[in-house]
């Protein structure tokens, strides 16, 4: 089923529900043929699209609604953050080509902190489906829960069968200790290869899709920060903000400690190119991912293995 089938399939099953678009169609060409004013297309306006939304979510409609990440959730924040979020509108917000999805675009056009910015809303979820299918077949749970939602618009079919969604529940693969993976969207792919590419070295990595990364699956972090000699988190989004600052959040939170490896953007945006150039360009192939995790764990064994320094002037203890 496709995305579009599937909101067909919830807007007629449900007469609350309203589809919106700010003029971002690619994933909704046909829709409006499909069901009629049940689609609203306001043009090229987020604000007033998210103003409309409020207006029909405070009369029980649920609002669907579509806009490039970028300046749906930068030019609209502020009235995402007052209309919706001080009510806690059941809005769901569809950010179209978040993070280096948008690859041929240069830095007006990259989202690289809209997850920082909704994320910092009370109440607002944010959900980073890995592929369609995904996004698929958790939407109908989405659309019935009452609060307001944030989520980035993937790419590609599924790349493995998803588990049942549950706000909150991360997907794990593999138990490996030497390092653990955490990622979202479609960068779990390139986690995915890069775990493959450990496993050749005599590495045993773990790779965690966070689906939500508000709420976030706390068990499972911790346990990765637990049972792991590394934990590596890998997104394309700034430093700040994003996954690493929700772990970093909960590891000081819960006093636990363990080695991170952040690979995400630091003060600047990635160079605009075709997908898979930007993910070599920027070190974001499964392979590249690879070997920065490799050189960490290098320098962990060396470390580990170097001789004890002689104290001087000290006597041993018998």
């Amino acid at each position: 089923m496709t995305y579009e089938d599937m909101l067909v399939q919830i807007v007629q099953s449900d007469d609350r529900v309203i589809v919106m678009t700010a003029e971002n169609r690619a994933a909704i060409r046909a829709l409006q043929e499909r069901i009629g004013n049940r689609c609203i297309d306001v043009g090229i306006a987020e604000q007033t699209m998210i103003g409309m939304a409020t207006g029909l979510a405070l009369r029980g409609r649920i609002p669907i609604v579509h806009a490039l990440a970028a300046f749906l959730t930068m030019r609209a924040f502020e009235f995402i953050r007052t209309d919706v979020g001080i009510g806690r509108l059941p809005v769901k917000l569809i950010g179209a080509v978040p993070g280096l999805l948008s690859e041929a675009n240069g830095p007006t056009h990259q989202a690289l902190e809209d997850i920082s910015l909704l994320r910092g809303i009370p109440g607002m979820n944010v959900f980073c489906p890995a592929d369609l299918d995904d996004l698929v077949m958790s939407l109908p749970t989405i659309v019935r829960d009452p609060n307001p939602w944030y989520i980035r618009y993937p790419s590609g079919q599924g790349m493995f069968k998803h588990e049942r969604f549950i706000p909150g529940r991360a997907e794990v693969f593999g138990e490996g200790t030497d390092v653990a993976i955490l990622t979202y969207g479609h960068l779990v792919r390139e986690a995915l290869d890069a775990a493959a590419r450990l496993r050749e070295r005599g590495y045993a990595a773990r790779v965690i899709h966070v689906r939500t990364i508000k709420p976030l699956d706390t068990e499972v972090v911790l346990s990765c920060a637990l049972s792991c000699g590394i934990v590596a988190i890998v997104e394309d989004h700034f430093l700040t903000g994003g996954l690493t600052s929700a772990v970093s959040e909960l590891l000081t939170e819960r006093k636990v400690t363990v080695r991170t490896v952040p690979l995400a953007f630091r003060e600047r945006w990635f160079h605009p190119a075709l997908l898979p150039t930007v993910l070599e360009h920027e070190g974001f192939t499964g392979e590249q991912i690879a070997n920065q995790i490799c050189r960490e764990l290098q320098r962990d064994e060396e470390w580990f293995n170097a001789p004890f320094p002689n104290s001087v002037g000290i006597a041993p203890i018998l």
